[in-house]
């Protein structure tokens, strides 16, 4: 039933850890950075400080964050801290917060149990990583009720159509955050941003530069504590954001394995149907496609290879850029930007784990991708290559283009030239780190992705000048 009148903004939750749950979207950082090219307010500050090499041994948190850590640990084992919450608690909070009731379609309390089962007995979370677990997810939740509460009040959103999407996909680390950036470039084309992601509601333009804000100030606060995690990737407010964060609501998303080590979670996810995870992809879809609209959607996330079929049964038109590059580097980058990120919520992380579950993880999922691609036809796939993205993106931009047969405007073309052209200096700095770190062969890793390598080409050897990722550039 539709209102006479809109309804009134609900101020949710402005935590600072808000932003840290969309982090699982970015990736260690490539040759590139789209960053500058957006000219942003808020992304001057970040390559000021991208100055000097750091590596995974330099990536923790400030003193303060450390002693406060410390300080819980010690009160916990006299049996002093806060009791651990249940997913009846966080749904109870979001709804006081916000006012509302109705969480809308799909089972999210199995998952969200789950979770928190596997966070409290799994993840050794410490103080810092028990207060973000519990606020990122009661934004999520609260995102879940205003979103549905958004869908009343604007019944027009419902009737919002997702026509032939496109979703780039590969290895984490292979140069699609650029290719991303570059085709949101177009006018025909949209991109979720990482403030409407993060705050989508109202699906208006209402109260956007405070979202945006306070997108910031979240970012600010992960800055602080991950303080290398800048040198590893360049962030923004207004940038493109992956496809993670329209699934995590749904309590089903591989993320939360990224920040937290939950083995019994990850295992029980791993066997999910997960078309309620992409029913919900597109429901938000619709919700920030009713604030502005464009002919196509450009999206991202290399965890869409997982779950193809899930995909495609949602958007049954869409088509796909796999970006190709050799698996090496990208298993130990995914490696080094989770080992980071889990050091920020716990003070024991093993490397070599992280090393042997992304090795696992992302050979299977490469496996799983590539069968059911072949079920599809071929002409609803575009094959790039990283290093073709290095030398001349344009080049491999206009093969997009002719491969869908889409029309490259000249003045769509210089528009990313300017982006590649405010591409911050290579040399600014480093974020180091080595497939040994994490207990990775190169020739293990080359028989697990064999059947991926041979089918298209790739060397199984990194080249030396590899060894050392460039701070500004790009991610994905």
């Amino acid at each position: 039933m539709a209102c006479a009148r809109p309804p009134t903004p609900i101020p949710i939750q402005r935590e600072p850890f808000g932003y840290i749950v969309h982090v699982f979207a970015l990736r260690p950082a490539g040759p590139f950075s789209p960053v500058r090219a957006c000219i942003r307010p808020d992304l001057g500050n970040i390559y000021a400080s991208m100055q000097a090499p750091t590596t995974l041994e330099q990536s923790h948190g400030p003193m303060v964050i450390r002693a406060a850590n410390w300080l819980a640990e010690k009160l916990s084992r006299h049996g002093i801290r806060r009791a651990f919450p249940t997913a009846a608690e966080l749904i109870d909070i979001a709804r006081r917060r916000t006012g509302l009731d109705d969480f809308g379609p799909g089972d999210f309390f199995e998952p969200l149990s789950r979770l928190l089962e596997s966070c409290q007995r799994e993840a050794r979370l410490n103080f810092i990583g028990e207060i973000a677990l519990r606020s990122d997810l009661v934004r999520m939740l609260s995102n879940r009720l205003l979103l549905e509460r958004d869908r009343h009040f604007h019944p027009s959103i419902r009737s919002e159509r997702i026509c032939q999407p496109l979703f780039i996909v590969g290895l984490p680390r292979s140069g699609t955050t650029l290719l991303h950036t570059l085709l949101a470039v177009d006018q025909a084309h949209r991109a979720p941003l990482v403030w409407e992601v993060m705050f989508p509601s109202p699906p208006t333009p209402q109260g956007m530069e405070r979202r945006i804000r306070d997108t910031r100030r979240s970012m600010e606060c992960l800055h602080w504590l991950a303080p290398t995690f800048r040198q590893v990737h360049a962030l923004g407010a207004e940038l493109p954001q992956e496809c993670i964060g329209l699934t995590s609501p749904s309590m089903l998303s591989d993320q939360f394995d990224t920040m937290y080590r939950v083995p019994s979670y990850r295992a029980w996810f791993l066997k999910q149907d997960l078309l309620p995870a992409y029913d919900f992809h597109h429901r938000f879809l619709q919700h920030l496609q009713a604030r502005r609209s464009a002919s196509r959607w450009v999206l991202k996330a290399p965890a869409h290879m997982f779950a193809l079929r899930a995909l495609v049964t949602t958007y049954p038109d869409a088509l796909f850029v796999q970006v190709h590059r050799e698996p090496l580097k990208a298993v130990a980058s995914v490696s080094s930007l989770i080992a980071i990120l889990r050091g920020v919520f716990s003070d024991h992380v093993d490397p070599t784990e992280v090393g042997r579950d992304a090795l696992q993880y992302w050979s299977e999922t490469m496996t799983t991708f590539l069968q059911q691609r072949d079920e599809l036809p071929a002409q609803r796939f575009c094959d790039v290559n990283y290093f073709g993205i290095r030398r001349d993106p344009i080049a491999v931009v206009r093969q997009i283009y002719d491969h869908f047969q889409w029309e490259l405007t000249p003045a769509t073309e210089r528009k990313m030239r300017a982006v590649l052209a405010n591409q911050p200096a290579e040399e600014r700095g480093f974020h180091r780190y080595e497939p040994n770190q994490f207990d990775l062969s190169p020739a293990e890793v080359a028989a697990a992705f064999n059947f991926y390598t041979e089918r298209f080409g790739l060397t199984t050897v990194p080249a030396a000048s590899e060894t050392a990722v460039p701070r500004a550039a790009t991610a994905g």
